[in-house]
Order: structure tokens, then sequence, then C-alpha cells
């Protein structure tokens, strides 16, 4: 495992001091794993959307041609 070196104002040392009872080294890291995991998870969902991104223009391409197509038979039909 990686230390890092963590620096704070003196006055919320002092008040860290207060509860010894927290394990503040540990309360720190599993802070940052779980913000890792939610960017990860972000990260995820913006390949994700950008995937199906190329998907929803080609069904809106194909939506379109079908409506034009449709307009045209209603328009020769006298509609």
């Amino acid at each position: 495992m990686v230390s890092i070196t963590l620096s704070v104002p003196e006055e919320v040392r002092i008040q860290m001091k207060r509860y010894p009872e927290i394990n503040w080294s540990g309360f720190v890291r599993v802070a940052i794993e779980s913000k890792v995991k939610k960017l990860m998870w972000k990260q995820e969902m913006l390949r994700q959307l950008e995937s199906e991104k190329e998907f929803d223009e080609e069904a809106l391409k194909l939506g379109r041609e079908v409506k034009q197509k449709a307009w045209e038979k209603l328009k020769k039909e006298g509609w």
C-alpha cells in the first residue's frame, strides 16, 4: 500500500485530537476509495452514453427517412 501525507490547518488538527477513537487515516482512505469508485462509475457511464449516441443518431436518421416516405405516400394518395 502507498502512503500519502496530508496537511490540515492547525485548528482542524486540534479538533481531530478531541476524537481519538476515530482512525483518521482509515477514514480518509475510505473517503478516497469511495470517491475513486464514484469517478470510475461516472467515467464508465459517460463512455456508455457516448457509444449509445451513435445508435441514437442512426435511429433518428432512420425515423426521419420513414417519416418522409410515409409523408410522400400520403401526398400521392391525396391526403
